[in-house]
């Protein structure tokens, strides 16, 4: 588990640089665009190539936000010490929301466990003050199922809810 919080963080760590990265300001291509899209993992154990698939999709979708992004990534659940990670990381995502990010920031979650990441977020956004969000862009990356539930949660905090769907 240490080895893939250590994945996820270094990946994570090289965002703003890819972000930063483009040929100049009359060519709207950056480097994450001018490559194919990482796809899905197919095997939803393989915490490497999920933290690199959702490195990727936090990449070409920050917009115009130049601060590290927050990324919240829950393993599947036939991984060893999956309940544990998942109170651990709905305990996180609650405290996080509650204190609140700072406008100009994105905050992304993504799982291979979409409807259980979308019930972490649910319940987080349920104790969040309206409107306390504003300016922070959030970024679902899961299944189209769990799209509209996340976003009647969120939406009332005042974030700019963006959905795309792991595949």
């Amino acid at each position: 588990m240490k080895t893939t919080t250590r994945l996820l963080l270094l990946a994570l760590l090289s965002l703003p640089v890819l972000a930063a990265c483009q040929k100049d300001e009359a060519s709207t291509e950056t480097v994450a665009e001018a490559k194919p899209a990482v796809e899905r993992p197919a095997d939803n154990n393989d915490e490497q190539a999920w933290g690199v698939y959702l490195s990727d999709v936090v990449t070409r979708n920050m917009g115009d936000i130049n601060n590290n992004p927050y990324l919240y990534y829950l393993p599947s659940s036939e991984s060893e010490g999956f309940e544990g990670a998942r109170e651990r990381l709905a305990e996180d995502i609650e405290i996080a929301m509650q204190r609140g990010i700072v406008e100009g920031n994105l905050v992304a979650f993504g799982s291979p466990e979409s409807a259980m990441m979308a019930d972490i977020v649910v319940g987080a956004f349920g104790k969040v003050d309206p409107g306390s969000m504003k300016g922070v862009k959030l970024l679902f990356i899961g299944d189209a199922a769990d799209n509209d539930r996340v976003r009647a949660a969120v939406e009332p905090a005042g974030v700019n809810y963006q959905f795309v769907e792991a595949k």
